[in-house]
């Protein structure tokens, strides 16, 4: 198995780093799930992704832990 960094990026406006990690908190707990994401793999080359929502959303509510591929 792989291991990737995978990071949003988001503009905010805020007078602290943690004033700005709390704003992002708060649009994440009430705001739709980002589809937009930079993932970067263990040699460090980073790749854009956009997810297509629906198909997201279909692997979401599966249980992939149960998947033997992931042992």
């Amino acid at each position: 198995m792989h291991k990737f960094t995978v990071s949003i990026t988001r503009e905010i406006e805020a007078d602290t780093a943690e004033e700005a990690a709390l704003l992002l908190y708060q649009e994440l707990s009430r705001g739709p799930v980002p589809d937009a994401y930079s993932v970067t793999d263990e040699t460090q080359v980073t790749t854009e992704v956009t997810l297509d929502r629906d198909k997201a959303d279909e692997f979401a509510s599966i249980d992939h832990t149960a998947d033997p591929g992931n042992w």
